[in-house]
């Protein structure tokens, strides 16, 4: 960012993330920026001037913005994510060129947001780019595209998967994600929070199912392949106290500044699914007691983030290996620093500073004279993290054997 900027956000004005964002710029002794919202982007009615800085952020806890992108009145329903990608990177695309002919400067390269939000292809650049992935039938852009179950049951045969996870190209917050297994005699089944209702309908749960029937399994397939899947290796995880284990590693500037452990007793961990923090001092313990370095998983995440070299940060989902001594990237997120309270990794340089501060700290210049940055202050927006530490925001509808209401 330029000296002095007027920033803006595009964002939801009423959203955590663009809370937590003004709050870090109030605490670095800045003024607040101003916040255009998604909806206002979708319909063409957003308005740029010169000298701003227009920082983007997510749409996910814009409900009207998420109708708008996916046509669906329902926003607890998993299709649809095919036609958000479509009008969410044409929007992009246009905002781009307004802030442009503006006289304004956008902070992220419009088109490496399209690739962050196709697993598909952001798969295929980390691949290319020599970081650890894991082998996926569907990477890169030459791929064939999934056209339903049996033709998913023919690319695992052929890769030799029995054991994948099915993933939303342009999903997020294991929003659509299966984790399927295939035994020796062919039987399948399917871990999900796809929630299967009458008449073929998928809904978004807090409750994380089994599906033990290949037709039921087929039928969730067949409904999301018209918007796009990413097929690839289930890999056995490390685990901490008897759960699987991953990490959500925040990359600003290409310097990895802030780091999650996050564990569940089923396949997906993120915090909405019943996925806790971890003690992240203990992996690093157990990385170094197989003769590892934690500065060998956190370059795995730099390597990554440079795949992406104009997004100033990202959130990297880094999936260690059983034992604790290798690492693959299960995929990189635009929008990955939601993680409240979580405050910088020792010898960062943001030490006691959120993921917001630290954006601030790195990317607007502080006025002389100004209070340093500190953590962001717990305002209105900030709630329990439990549907945090995933990305753009999901939401879900109550679970009908729980009675679990949504958040």
């Amino acid at each position: 960012m330029t000296a002095g900027p007027r920033l803006v956000v595009v964002g939801d004005p009423a959203g955590r993330r663009v809370a937590f964002f003004q709050d870090a710029l109030r605490a670095a002794g800045l003024p607040g920026a101003r916040v255009v919202s998604w909806p206002e982007v979708l319909r063409g009615r957003a308005r740029f001037a010169a000298g701003e800085t227009v920082r983007l952020d997510s749409p996910g806890e814009d409900a009207e913005a998420d109708r708008l992108l996916r046509g669906l009145d329902d926003p607890a329903r998993v299709e649809g994510t095919g036609l958000w990608y479509e009008r969410f990177t044409a929007a992009v695309a246009g905002l781009a060129r307004s802030v442009a002919e503006a006289g304004a400067v956008l902070v992220d390269d419009p088109a490496e947001l399209s690739v962050l939000f196709d697993k598909r292809l952001g798969h295929g650049l980390l691949r290319a780019a020599g970081v650890p992935v894991p082998e996926s039938p569907t990477s890169g852009p030459s791929a064939p595209p999934v056209r339903g179950w049996e033709h998913l049951r023919s690319l695992t045969a052929e890769a030799g998967l029995r054991r994948a996870f099915v993933k939303l190209a342009h999903g997020s917050s294991a929003s659509g994600v299966l984790a399927v297994e295939t035994n020796a005699a062919g039987r399948v089944q399917a871990t999900t929070s796809v929630e299967l209702a009458a008449g073929g309908l998928l809904f978004n749960s807090l409750r994380v199912r089994r599906y033990t029937s290949e037709r039921e399994v087929a039928a969730i397939v067949d409904a999301l392949a018209p918007d796009g899947l990413h097929v690839e290796r289930w890999l056995p995880k490390a685990s901490q106290g008897g759960r699987a284990a991953d990490l959500r590693v925040v990359v600003v500037d290409g310097r990895a500044t802030h780091a999650v452990l996050r564990t569940s007793r089923s396949p997906m961990t993120n915090l909405h699914l019943g996925g806790a923090r971890g003690d992240l001092d203990a992996a690093r313990a157990a990385i170094a007691a197989t003769g590892g370095r934690w500065t060998d998983a956190v370059d795995v995440c730099e390597r990554a983030a440079a795949a992406f070299p104009g997004t100033r940060c990202v959130g990297v989902d880094l999936l260690p290996a059983s034992g604790w001594r290798r690492f693959a990237v299960g995929e990189v997120n635009a929008f990955g620093d939601l993680l409240p309270g979580l405050t910088g990794l020792p010898g960062s340089g943001v030490e006691g500073l959120d993921t917001y501060a630290a954006q601030v700290a790195a990317h607007v210049p502080v006025p002389r004279g100004a209070a340093d940055a500190r953590p962001a202050r717990t305002t209105t927006a900030a709630r329990p993290d439990r549907t945090t530490d995933t990305g753009p925001d999901l939401t879900t509808r109550a679970t009908r054997t729980t009675g679990t209401s949504t958040t």
